[in-house]
């Protein structure tokens, strides 16, 4: 039979750790319990996290590379697409050549077309059209012409939008030929005839839309072709 007795002071002060210098230093010596973490994430979740991060930065360095790529096919894409629906203004192309051979002109529908040109500042070249106006109807053919000058010594490339005014009958001018979206170098001095052959669709005259419309103007604006330099939208710029 186990009998339990009065423990000693010195047992019972060395178990409550104030026993004196023994008792300290037993205290020193004993190793200090880990506290247990508080955090709510456990390893998997954490990598799970990483995991997710890992995943939106490839995701944001794929948009970025792909942001690149697309610049460098903006110009072509958009002068396709404005060129198919007359956005902003711009003639139509595509289908002049079939249209050529079987349009019929409206004789009794007399239109103006005026001609402008613009360069943009940092472009240093001279550039007019050598006709103000020309007059035209309906499903005939016309031709006109700009020039341009370069009267620096250097060479220069330029490139140069368009759009025509009222930007709803941007939709019935259509152009065989033209120096549009395309580069255009000048030696030093060098002076250039550009021209322009297009027609106003048939379908122009029977729009009721297009019945107050006795004057189109033509607008062409030259800029300095340099890498990343984009291009505004036609009509709106």
């Amino acid at each position: 039979m186990v009998v339990f007795g009065r423990p000693s002071l010195r047992r019972l002060g060395a178990c409550l750790g104030w026993w004196g210098p023994r008792g300290a230093a037993l205290q020193l010596r004993q190793t200090p319990r880990r506290l247990k973490s508080t955090n709510p994430f456990t390893r998997e979740q954490e990598q799970e996290w990483r995991r997710r991060n890992r995943t939106v930065l490839t995701y944001v360095a794929a948009a970025a590379v792909g942001m690149v790529g697309a610049s460098y096919a903006a110009v072509p894409l958009y002068r396709l697409y404005c060129q198919t629906t007359g956005l902003g203004g711009s003639p139509v192309a595509g289908h002049a050549s079939d249209q050529i051979e079987t349009m019929v002109p409206v004789k009794d529908r007399i239109i103006k077309v005026t001609f402008n040109a613009d360069v943009h500042a940092s472009l240093h070249w001279n550039f007019k059209p050598q006709q103000t106006e020309i007059y035209v109807v309906p499903g005939e053919t016309a031709l006109a012409f700009y020039k341009a000058k370069n009267p620096t010594d250097k060479s220069i490339i330029g490139i140069s939008t368009y759009n025509v005014v009222p930007f709803e009958a941007g939709q019935y001018f259509n152009k065989i030929q033209c120096f549009c979206f395309e580069e255009q170098r000048l030696n030093p001095q060098e002076e250039v005839d550009m021209p322009v052959f297009f027609f106003i669709d048939p379908e122009f005259a029977e729009d009721p839309k297009m019945a107050k419309v006795d004057v189109i103007t033509l607008s062409y604006t030259f800029f300095e072709a340099k890498e990343g330099h984009k291009l505004p939208v036609p009509g709106y710029n």
